[in-house]
């Protein structure tokens, strides 16, 4: 897509999910799981053609501990770029072998773009009914009385996505759980999420564990089992405490909305 000189991508990206998104919360039955509306085809297509060197982001190396300065970073960080009531918008940033756990986005839609290196995203859905459902072709783990926060699901997808790949998207219905993972090296995506989280309108991000589900000789999700579409189970936890995201100020152009 050519560059215009006169506002960088990332505004135009962000000014057409304000657009895009406020569009969608507005909308009779606001819940992001219509058909692509051309306002959201256009979004995609700025936000295909967004790059690294659009946010001023160089790629990191595989062995570096460090971030600006020489400062000590976890395995994972993110830069804010900006957030409104409709959406919010940022970086993360993933060091060789590190993962954002199994994780939800409560009524939200979002995309996430590849800026450089590989993420694996391993995608699930919630199924309807929960325990008191239809149940699945095996039994829960875990009884009622054991845990309430146990939830039927269906692994619908092992994606892995680089720098060339258009974005992962979510809503509130289909592909609303995912666990990322970096893949051969450290990674960076773009994020954004509509509208942002905020625990006091019911958007607080949950974490899970994959209690069963049908893996490969390698313990990963078995592909042959999502184009079957095995069900599994999945227990809200905490968040792991091995797990712990750390924030970078962001190098690329202002953003306003």
């Amino acid at each position: 897509m050519p560059r215009n000189n006169k506002s960088p991508l990332i505004q135009k990206i962000a000014k057409r999910a304000f657009i895009t998104y406020k569009g969608l919360t507005s909308a009779p039955n606001g819940n992001g799981n219509e058909v692509m509306t051309d306002s959201q085809a256009e979004l995609v297509s700025f936000v295909t053609a967004v790059r690294a060197a659009d946010l001023k982001i160089a790629p990191r190396k595989s062995k570096s501990n460090s971030g600006p300065a020489g400062s000590q970073n976890p395995p994972v960080t993110y830069m804010h770029i900006c957030e409104t009531e409709v959406f919010s918008m940022g970086v993360f940033l993933l060091k060789s072998g590190a993962s954002i756990p199994l994780h939800d986005h409560p009524g939200m839609n979002g995309m996430l773009k590849v800026l450089y290196g590989k993420v694996n995203v391993s995608c699930f859905d919630k199924l309807e009914g929960n325990l008191s459902g239809t149940a699945p072709h095996f039994e829960p783990p875990l009884s009622v009385e054991e845990s309430p926060s146990l939830w039927r699901s269906v692994l619908r997808s092992v994606t892995q996505y680089s720098e060339s790949s258009g974005p992962c998207l979510l809503t509130p219905a289909r592909d609303n759980l995912h666990q990322i993972d970096a893949v051969d090296g450290p990674a960076a995506f773009l994020d954004i999420l509509a509208p942002p989280y905020n625990p006091d309108d019911g958007r607080d991000c949950h974490y899970y564990r994959v209690l069963r589900t049908v893996v490969d000789e390698k313990g990963g999700p078995d592909e042959q089992a999502v184009e079957d579409k095995g069900e599994t189970w999945l227990l809200e936890i905490p968040q792991p405490e091995d797990f712990g995201c750390g924030a970078e100020p962001y190098p690329g152009p202002v953003v306003s909305v």
